[in-house]
């Protein structure tokens, strides 16, 4: 009689029994979360189907200069393959009221948009009437075309143009004015590195008593290269040197980078209560496939802890 072959090693399992709780919380943190995309593809809807949950949010960036028929058709996509699609309303590259209008209109009929994500966008001059986000909050066209929840922009590492005193006194404004409109209110995040902060910037909110869902901003895998470059266009501080100090975010292969170092504390501060509602929002600048399969195989806990403050993915088993 043949000896029984011998069992295949099981990391993950064997470090999880160590610490089952640290995994337990961080499959917890990965419910619900959402991913941010642009110029998605037949291929690329063709990987977020294979790895997303069914009604995983998906937020559609609004390109300058791109037709606003682009983002319809993106958004119906997504609808079309079983997403929710959360699109952006950049309000500066808005043209006129007109085009709101038209706009909102065909997200409605052609993509059942329920929810959006109102911006004032990257332009330094308005391209029609509208200047800031509050604008078109408090115009009640949201509401016309079915809109019933709508995603405002945070800054945990501060905004290069931007006050932080500005920033918060604009913050305060949208909250009331969605409130008053009778819109649901949650807020995403600009992409950060630094776990201290996102956790300062959410413990600041519910200390003065803004209760409403946050999404955490953070970078899917990808190249450090690619992740420092959008790092420098969107104005948040970083550099390599000071990526590389950061437990857990640059991974096993050099000039690879994860969110897993983000993640983890966050997962830990959560469990201990006072965050409120709080889910990870994937930036896909490593593409929105990749980041896809990264996130969702880290929501169903195949993973191996480290040493530091982060973490491993595991390959599917064969």
């Amino acid at each position: 009689m043949r000896p029984a072959a011998a069992p295949k090693p099981a990391p993950f399992r064997e470090q999880a029994a160590g610490q089952p709780d640290t995994v337990r919380r961080i499959t917890s943190l990965m419910r619900g979360f959402s991913l941010e995309a642009t110029h998605l593809r037949a291929a690329d809807l063709d990987g977020l189907k294979a790895a997303l949950p069914i009604r995983t949010a998906i937020y559609l960036t609004a390109v300058p200069g791109k037709p606003a028929s682009e983002l319809v058709q993106s958004a119906a996509q997504v609808r079309a393959v079983g997403f929710e699609p959360v699109p952006h309303l950049a309000v500066r590259n808005l043209p006129s009221a007109a085009a709101l209008d038209d706009l909102l209109a065909s997200l409605s009929a052609q993509a059942a948009v329920r929810r959006v994500l109102v911006i004032a966008g990257d332009r330094d001059r308005s391209e029609g009437p509208y200047n800031s986000a509050l604008e078109v909050i408090e115009s009640g066209l949201l509401q016309r075309y079915g809109i019933a929840e709508v995603g405002i922009a945070g800054y945990p590492q501060g905004h290069p143009r931007i006050s932080p005193e500005v920033l918060h006194r604009a913050l305060l404004a949208k909250i009331e004015a969605a409130g008053q409109t009778g819109l649901r209110l949650h807020t995403v995040t600009q992409f950060a590195f630094d776990a201290g902060a996102i956790l300062s910037w959410v413990r600041r909110l519910r200390d003065l008593g803004i209760e409403h869902p946050v999404r955490i901003g953070m970078a899917g895998p990808g190249s450090l290269s690619t992740l420092l470059r959008y790092a420098q266009r969107c104005g948040v501080r970083a550099s390599a040197q000071g990526l590389t100090r950061q437990s857990g975010l640059i991974k096993h292969l050099i000039g690879t980078s994860a969110p897993d170092g983000i993640i983890r504390p966050l997962a830990e501060a959560c469990s201990e209560g006072g965050l409120g509602q709080v889910a990870p929002h994937f930036y896909s600048f490593g593409g929105a496939a990749a980041t896809a399969r990264w996130a969702a195989a880290v929501a169903m806990g195949r993973i191996v802890l480290d040493r530091t403050e982060g973490f491993g993915v595991e390959p599917p088993a064969q």
